[in-house]
């Protein structure tokens, strides 16, 4: 089998640095290019990275983007134009860009993660079912920490693990969006989902889903310590990726979680 000729965008982010490591330890991939919204002049892992452009992406079989909805949707019309496939692990997008990404992939085969850890789906696969046995009569709430650097909140993972909370009630996830706090040392639970995040330090990520009746508080939660288990994450469902038809898929089908 030919290694996947591989393109990841945003390759001087924390996440883009990452997967360049992860990239050349495995076999199935072969890095061709790396991009980036500024001109850079170094050498990255031998690659000297370009703009996004039709030119710098022609010969690639895959995409990975980890960077801000804007570049994102930059990639995404390259990738359409040249039918490529996409992963893409960036957060922080709006109801109607997540709308525009299910347009594009009637085109392509996109594969779209707020978190691509295998311990992170099988969290969210968790509190679907624990909302869905609960119900209504308990509240509640979502809390994430991340490194300072981190610019978006709620983190895509928090609000996967809302949607999650959403999906086991059979409500619309936007309808239940509560208060978004940053930095609270507490906060309320509430009729509505109401996050916290916390931006600190060096750290990887935390994750923690809560539901209170006010008699009891059942606790999900999920610590990472290590941020190649993203860029591996993103790695196989590259893989998994290339022998797909157009749609918009997630770590979900990856992983099989019903």
């Amino acid at each position: 089998m030919s290694k996947i000729k591989l393109a990841i965008s945003g390759c001087m982010g924390r996440m883009g640095r990452q997967l360049v490591k992860s990239s050349k330890t495995d076999k199935n991939f072969k890095l061709t290019i790396l991009t980036e919204n500024r001109l850079i002049e170094k050498k990255i892992a031998g690659i000297k990275p370009s703009l996004n452009h039709e030119n710098s992406l022609k010969n690639v079989d895959l995409i990975i983007d980890f960077t801000i909805p804007k570049c994102t949707f930059e990639i995404l019309k390259i990738a359409s134009k040249l039918k490529k496939r996409v992963v893409i692990g960036t957060t922080g997008f709006s109801k109607m860009e997540e709308l525009q990404i299910k347009k594009f992939s009637k085109k392509i085969p996109i594969l779209k993660a707020g978190n691509m850890s295998l311990g992170i789906n099988l969290l969210m696969y968790l509190t679907e079912i624990a909302s869905k046995s609960l119900g209504n009569n308990f509240l509640s709430k979502v809390y994430e920490v991340h490194h300072k650097h981190k610019i978006d909140h709620p983190s895509g993972t928090a609000l996967m693990l809302g949607k999650g909370i959403a999906v086991g009630k059979n409500r619309d996830f936007y309808n239940l969006i509560g208060k978004k706090y940053l930095n609270k040392k507490s906060f309320p639970y509430g009729k509505k989902i109401n996050f916290n995040s916390i931006r600190k330090g060096k750290t990887v990520g935390e994750h923690e889903v809560k539901f209170s009746s006010g008699k009891e508080i059942i606790t999900l939660n999920h610590e990472a310590f290590d941020r190649a288990l993203y860029s591996e994450g993103a790695l196989t469902a590259g893989k998994w990726l290339m022998n797909k038809k157009p749609g918009l898929y997630s770590m979900r089908d990856v992983l099989n979680f019903k």
